[in-house]
């Protein structure tokens, strides 16, 4: 199924923490709250582009959801439902924070047509967490998920890479829990130091380093492996856009997630290739750019190995699938 968002950003609203990363409106360019009317217009409009019900859904991002006041948390929703129940679209996603999670909630989002859940996680290391004023506990994230899949939610997920005090093994383990809590869906987010942060500060201070595009790809394409190996999706991988004027460093690229595949199919080259220093790499057409990688670089890369390597397309291939032809001698 494809995944499609008729989003709706709820800016800082309802959460009780400053992260050290945080600044919603450098993220979103939001700063004013959704009305009821806002969220009509937003899904009438996406409506009148055309296609069909299956994979679109309406999705609350931006903030804490559930941590909103719930009157206008319910208004919010009461707009919303109305495009379920005449199945304009699937369902309703909203993200959240784990410690904003309840039976009592779960019913309400129930009752209005919520069909997916998503927890802020970020990291599930105590330390981290706590390093970066997160405000909540890895428990908490194991207690949110269980509820949320008990009632029969859909389970997103999102973490942060190279967040202070992280390393890639700190990383690696989170995504190794986001697989054992039994995650639906994952978004991977490297992070990115915006202005006006306690991030900016640290870095400033020369007391935290951001991961560099090439680091940041690398972790994330073996993030990615691991979590489709799991049969869960990974619907995001990087922040869509930020507000040039606010950034201050960190991987951020308008074309992260091609880089990332970039890597993934780097690795399974080197992985198949057995010491030829000429090959062949077929993958399906449309992933023959994402083989080549940005620049040619996995072509040089390669090179710099001592094979040359040609990438083709084949159309009998899937878009996970490759074959390598070594050349004789």
């Amino acid at each position: 199924m494809s995944h499609a968002n008729i989003s709706v950003f709820v800016p800082h609203i309802g959460c009780p923490n400053q992260c050290s990363f945080c600044n919603q409106y450098c993220i979103t360019g939001h700063t004013a709250a959704p009305t009821a009317d806002d969220v009509r217009s937003a899904v009438e409009v996406a409506l009148s582009s055309g296609g069909t019900a299956n994979g679109r859904e309406i999705a609350f991002f931006g903030g804490s959801f559930t941590a909103i006041e719930r009157g206008y948390m319910t208004e919010l929703l009461s707009a919303a439902k109305p495009f379920v129940d005449n199945g304009s679209v699937s369902g309703i996603r909203v993200s959240t924070r784990p410690d904003a999670i309840d039976s009592e909630v779960l019913t309400l989002l129930a009752q209005y047509g919520v069909t997916a859940v998503e927890l802020g996680a970020q990291c599930m290391n105590d330390r981290v967490l706590s390093l970066n004023r997160r405000g909540h506990t890895a428990a908490d994230v194991y207690d949110a998920a269980k509820l949320i899949r008990e009632r029969g939610f859909e389970l997103g997920l999102q973490m942060m890479t190279g967040l202070y005090g992280s390393d890639d093994a700190t990383d690696t383990d989170t995504a190794r829990q986001f697989i054992a809590i039994g995650a639906d869906t994952v978004r991977i987010y490297p992070t990115v130091v915006l202005r006006g942060t306690y991030l900016e500060r640290l870095m400033g201070a020369g007391e935290y380093v951001p991961q560099t595009v090439d680091g940041a790809a690398s972790l994330c394409a073996r993030l990615i492996s691991m979590f489709e190996s799991s049969s869960i999706r990974v619907i995001r991988v990087g922040l869509h856009t930020v507000d040039e004027g606010s950034y201050i460093g960190g991987p951020w690229h308008p074309a992260f997630g091609e880089i990332c595949r970039s890597y993934i199919y780097r690795q399974r080259i080197a992985e198949g290739l057995h010491g030829a220093s000429e090959c062949t790499v077929y993958v399906a057409p449309t992933e023959v750019s994402k083989a080549i990688g940005q620049k040619r670089s996995n072509i040089e890369y390669f090179r710099t190995k001592g094979c040359n390597v040609h990438i083709k397309g084949d159309g009998s291939l899937k878009n996970d699938e490759i074959r390598i032809e070594e050349a004789t001698n």
